[in-house]
């Protein structure tokens, strides 16, 4: 029988920890499976890859104790529906402004009588035994808040019938109720923005649905959790492998005084 271990997992009373996926890499996707992340996210989104570099990376996860999660490019049906197909067990969904949009992304999700899914495991029915039966309760539907109008609504999209958490894309959250007045990033300590980052944590609480957070870093992760948030996701796997490239370099020549190649490639 299907069973969404992460679902489980938070309904023990257990924060997790999530892995974020941009690389198109099934290698990179079992590597970072390897390293004891609770869930770990494919990003459709923004990721340097699509349906055909997804299939293979949720095949490479499939031998680790670890859920798979796909962020999708948009509130479209057919991709969200394709991702669930090829065995993602939560689907986060960018820019969910009002409860009307919520509702017709959590119809996505499941199927008949309780949405609109349209029946077609194709991956998902040979990973899990039973899916069709199990599905509907097991796979869960996060919508992001990230416009001033989702935060104005936040409430109305938490009670929504089929979501099942909100998830905080901090830099889009900062572009869009600063009026300019903060750049993107991770880990804010601006109190105006944290403040709207622990409201959405505390109306999901209510809700009784979960809620995540995008961090950069894992003291950062670690304090979000204790605002409230269920999931903290901690970098990504590009920044993990700069970041790690940067310090052995750095290190390198550091110790050996040798100049940099003056062409260095630009990092943002």
């Amino acid at each position: 029988m299907f069973r969404n271990r992460l679902k489980h997992h938070w309904a023990a009373g257990k924060p997790s920890l999530n892995g974020w996926l941009s690389i198109a890499s099934p290698f990179v996707a079992e590597i970072m499976a390897c390293q004891g992340y609770d869930s770990l996210t494919i990003d459709l989104q923004h990721g340097a890859l699509d349906y055909a570099g997804m299939l293979p990376m949720l095949q490479a996860m499939r031998a680790l104790p670890v859920t798979p999660i796909v962020r999708v490019p948009w509130r479209e049906p057919g991709i969200v529906m394709k991702a669930l197909d090829a065995g993602a067990e939560v689907i986060i969904c960018p820019m969910i402004n009002t409860a009307e949009e919520a509702a017709e992304f959590a119809s996505f999700m499941r199927y008949p009588p309780r949405g609109t899914r349209s029946y077609g495991p194709t991956r998902a029915g040979f990973a899990h035994p039973g899916y069709g039966v199990g599905a509907n309760d097991e796979v869960m539907a996060f919508a992001m808040i990230e416009t001033r109008e989702g935060l104005e609504n936040v409430e109305a999209i938490a009670a929504t019938p089929g979501i099942d958490g909100l998830y905080v894309g901090p830099s889009d959250l900062a572009l869009g109720t600063t009026d300019g007045r903060l750049a993107p990033g991770f880990d804010p300590t601006d109190e105006t923005l944290v403040a709207s980052i622990r409201r959405i944590a505390a109306v999901a609480k209510a809700s009784g649905i979960r809620s995540g957070l995008h961090c950069g870093a894992p003291d950062y992760a670690a304090e979000a959790i204790g605002w409230g948030f269920d999931m903290t996701t901690v970098s990504g796997d590009t920044r993990l492998l700069a970041m790690a490239a940067s310090a052995s370099v750095t290190r390198w020549r550091d110790l050996t005084q040798a100049e940099a190649p003056k062409a260095a490639y630009a990092r943002d």
